[in-house]
C-alpha cells in the first residue's frame, strides 16, 4: 500500500491517493459498510457504478462466525466471494466483541466471547485476528483493540489503552511473520484509543507510531460523546500522527461529522448510518434530509434528489419512495440505501475538489447548512 498526500488546504483538510493492489482510493473517502460480505440491500455492481464507492468495509467478527474461514479460503477470499474487485478494509472485530458486554471475558491474551448467533464460545487474540484477516484477504487490516465505553474514567482509559498498544505490538509481529494468501499485499493499521481523555489519546498515538504502521485509525469515538468532544479528540490525535500516512476515523458519521472531521485532517470514514437510516425512512439529499415517511411527501411527484445524476435519485418521485417505505417494500429500502450512499460519496468528491482548489472553508460554509437542514 502506498499513500500520497496530494494537497493540504489552508484549513488543514487533505486530499490524497491511497494505492492498493485492488485499485486507487482518492481521499477523503467514505467506505460503505458491508458487514457480512454485503452492503445491505445493495448489489456490488451498484456500489462500483451509481454509488461510486472506491473501497468497502467488511467485519472480521461477523465473517469469522459466518460463513467462516474454511468457506472464505475455499472462495479465495472476500473479493471473489462477493464479486467485488475494489479495495476492502476489515475491522478486527474488537468493537463487536466488546459491545457484547456480558458475553465476553477480557484477558492479557485476548478476549473470549460467545457468538450472538448460537452462543458458542470463541477467542480472539492479536495473532489469530491477523490470521483471520489474512484468510479474508482484505487490502487493509486492523489490529485487535479494546474499545472502552464512552464514559470511561481516566484510569480505565489509560489501562485499556496500554493493553491495546501491547496487542497492537503482537499484531504487528504476527503480520510481519505471515504473508497474504491470495497474491495481493495487505496493510495493517494501528488504532488510537483513549476515550475523551486528551493525554491518553496523545500517549496512544505516540506509542503506536513507534510500531510504524502504514496507517492509523482513530477508534472509540461517536459512541455517545458530544460531537465537540469528538472533534477535540481528532484534533489532539491528528496533531501527532504523521502527515504522510492515512488517517481513518472509525464509525463516523453524519454528513456534518464528515465535513467537520475532513477539515481536521481525516482521510477515511465508515458508518452504517446511510443504509440503516435509509431503511428506516431517513433520506439524505444534496438539498437536506427528508423523513420520507412524513405525509407531506405523499403526493410530491418531484424527483428524490435533483443534485445527483443516478437513477435512484432522478427517475423516481418522493411520493413513490414514500409509498414503498410505508408499504414495507424491499425496493424502497434498496432505493433509499443507494440514494444515501451515493450522497455520501458525492459529499466526499465535492470536499476533495474543494481541497484541491484551496476553497474548503467556502465549501463548508455553503454545503454544511444545506445538507444538514430538515426538509
Amino acid at each position: 500500500m502506498k499513500f500520497v498526500l496530494e494537497h493540504e488546504d489552508p484549513t488543514g483538510a487533505r486530499a490524497g491517493r491511497l494505492e492498493t493492489d485492488h485499485g486507487v482510493i482518492e481521499t477523503p473517502i467514505f467506505m460503505p459498510v458491508g458487514t457480512v460480505g454485503s452492503v445491505k440491500g445493495v448489489w456490488p455492481h451498484e456500489l462500483a457504478g451509481d454509488i461510486g464507492a472506491q473501497i468497502i468495509l467488511g467485519n472480521t467478527y461477523h465473517l469469522y462466525l459466518r460463513p467462516g474461514m474454511e468457506v472464505m479460503r475455499e472462495a479465495g477470499g472476500l473479493h471473489p466471494f462477493m464479486n467485488w474487485n475494489g479495495p476492502i478494509l476489515t475491522d478486527s472485530g474488537g468493537y463487536q466483541v466488546f459491545s457484547l458486554a456480558e458475553r465476553r471475558k477480557l484477558s492479557e491474551n485476548g478476549v473470549t466471547f460467545q457468538s450472538h448467533i448460537d452462543g458458542s464460545y470463541h477467542e480472539f487474540t492479536p495473532e489469530n485476528v491477523v490470521e483471520t484477516q489474512r484468510a479474508i484477504g482484505s487490502d487493509i487490516m486492523m489490529v485487535l483493540d479494546e474499545c472502552p465505553p464512552g464514559d470511561a474514567d481516566l484510569a480505565y482509559a489509560r489501562t485499556s489503552n496500554e493493553l491495546t498498544v501491547r496487542w497492537a505490538e503482537r499484531c504487528r509481529r504476527r503480520y510481519d511473520e505471515t504473508s497474504g494468501l491470495y497474491g495481493h499485499s495487505q496493510a495493517l493499521f494501528g488504532i488510537v484509543q483513549g476515550v475523551v481523555h486528551a493525554d491518553v489519546r496523545r500517549e496512544s498515538a505516540r506509542m503506536l507510531m513507534e510500531l510504524d504502521f502504514p496507517g492509523y485509525a482513530i477508534g472509540g469515538l461517536s459512541v455517545g460523546e458530544p460531537a465537540e468532544s469528538m472533534y477535540a479528540m481528532v484534533e489532539v490525535v491528528n496533531a501527532i500522527l504523521p502527515a504522510a500516512k492515512p488517517r481513518y476515523l472509525m464509525g463516523v458519521g453524519t454528513p456534518a461529522n464528515l465535513i467537520e472531521n475532513v477539515e481536521r485532517g481525516v482521510d477515511m470514514f465508515d458508518c452504517v448510518m446511510p443504509t440503516r437510516n435509509g431503511r428506516n425512512g431517513m433520506v439524505f439529499t444534496t438539498e437536506g434530509v427528508m423523513n420520507i415517511k412524513n405525509r407531506k411527501w405523499q403526493k410530491d411527484s418531484s424527483e428524490i434528489d435533483p443534485g445527483l445524476d443516478i437513477p435512484a435519485a432522478r427517475d423516481y418521485s418522493k411520493a413513490y419512495l414514500r409509498h414503498l417505505i410505508i408499504a414495507g417494500e424491499i425496493l424502497g429500502l434498496q432505493m433509499a440505501s443507494v440514494q444515501n450512499l451515493a450522497f455520501y460519496l458525492w459529499l466526499m468528491r465535492e470536499a476533495r475538489a474543494a481541497i484541491l482548489e484551496d476553497r474548503y472553508a467556502a465549501f463548508k460554509r455553503e454545503v454544511l447548512p444545506r445538507v444538514s437542514r430538515r426538509l
